[in-house]
């Protein structure tokens, strides 16, 4: 069969990201008509990067496995292709993102197609906060049908209030909840659905409210107070292990917690990939931690028992649930470990909503305070750049300020 286009991985170099890199993106060409359109995927990597991956013809490794995703992916676009009659774009959009026959200018069929993509790529995540963003503004709508005509700056506004004033969400929610409807807007204009002239954000018309730079980190007081505080109950007691097992290990992230293995383990260093970054930089660095005896305790406590390397450590995920099951019972222990350990911190008189988004900036904070350079824990964060390790710091307090100070005429 001879076919009239071409689909392929394509690197678009276009235009730089701020961390350094371009995006990849899958490339529909029609060869009679010239016509070519650029489908996103969650991948991202530089020039020498994407050499390494794509370019290569035996792939190491991590990046044999990121090529073998990316082969899916274009595989899987030419089986739906080869499968469409009359093959246009608009055919091959309808058959790729199996979108309802629907006015091409509805918000909710992007969101579904944004969706559907995001759960291919395994960004479970994403593809929920994406969920929760559409339902949001449908249910402020009230309407069957919501077109991005309908959107205007005064249309966000009222729906900014309508979170605030009737559903008591804060400003950071509504920015929560607005900046997937952005990247849609972009996805919009992007595939000329809708114009430029229809943005609704920006400089003199809606501009989404930013996250509060609230600082979460306890000081070293509060810190001693819960650790050497004996918890009133066995589920308290185990948010506390957990927590400051985050905070031990470097803040780690909860979710790499629950996914890491027992080959993540070679005597008291744990060595693994975080979770967020896997997908989009094939050359993230792995991040080392020196296992203390606390967190040893804790591993021996809550661990499995069954030690083979591809095991994981603690029993929070199922080893064989798909993604979006995963997803659910990270969410579920997350929510466990905040509502337990909230509470013990509550118990012992610390007036602050402590969550386990904490155990991250305390642990930066900390290890600042007690002379560690803003550029190890950078490093030891996995931060790709030092402005966000300085927005995890919450300064020093005001001993360490008096001190510096009396320090300065000490010539």
């Amino acid at each position: 069969m001879t076919r009239d286009y071409s689909i392929s991985i394509y690197h678009d170099t276009r235009r730089i990201k701020a961390n350094g890199k371009f995006p990849v993106k899958l490339r529909v060409f029609i060869h009679s008509t010239r016509q070519q359109k650029l489908y996103p995927t969650s991948f991202e990597f530089t020039k020498d990067e994407f050499k390494s991956v794509w370019e290569a013809v035996k792939p190491r490794g991590e990046n044999k496995d990121i090529q073998m995703k990316l082969r899916a992916i274009e595989t899987h676009a030419l089986e739906i292709a080869d499968k469409i009659t009359s093959f246009t774009l608009e055919e091959f959009e309808t058959a790729l993102f199996k979108k309802r026959k629907a006015n091409k200018n509805d918000v909710a069929e992007f969101y579904s197609m944004a969706i559907e993509l995001y759960k291919k790529n395994n960004q479970i995540n994403t593809a929920f906060n994406y969920k929760q963003s559409i339902t949001s503004l449908m249910e402020f709508h009230a309407k069957n049908d919501l077109m991005f005509s309908q959107i205007t700056p005064q249309w966000l506004r009222d729906y900014e209030r309508y979170m605030v004033d009737v559903k008591s969400k804060s400003r950071t929610t509504v920015g929560i909840y607005l900046r997937p409807l952005r990247a849609i807007f972009n996805t919009a204009i992007s595939t000329k659905v809708i114009s430029e002239e229809s943005y609704p954000f920006g400089k003199r018309k809606y501009t989404i409210p930013a996250p509060k730079s609230t600082k979460k980190a306890l000081s070293k007081e509060q810190l001693k107070v819960l650790f050497e505080t004996e918890p009133k109950t066995p589920e308290q007691q185990k948010a506390k292990a957990f927590w400051f097992f985050s905070y031990s290990c470097n803040g780690m992230n909860f979710k790499d917690i629950c996914l890491l293995q027992y080959k993540d383990i070679d005597g008291d260093i744990l060595q693994f990939r975080r979770a967020k970054t896997t997908k989009t930089n094939s050359s993230q660095a792995p991040v080392f931690v020196y296992l203390n005896d606390f967190t040893k305790s804790v591993i021996d406590l809550y661990g499995n028992t069954n030690k083979t390397p591809n095991q994981y450590v603690f029993s929070i995920v199922d080893h064989t649930a798909n993604q979006e099951e995963i997803h659910r019972q990270l969410r579920n222990f997350i929510r466990f470990l905040n509502q337990h350990f909230g509470q013990f911190a509550k118990d012992v008189g610390i007036a602050e909503h402590v969550s386990t988004y904490w155990a991250r900036h305390s642990f930066a904070t900390q290890a600042i305070r007690n002379g560690a350079s803003m550029e190890y824990v950078s490093e030891a964060l996995s931060h790709s750049n030092l402005t966000t390790t300085r927005n995890y710091f919450a300064g020093f307090e005001d001993e360490k300020k008096k001190e510096i100070s009396n320090k300065m005429m000490e010539f």
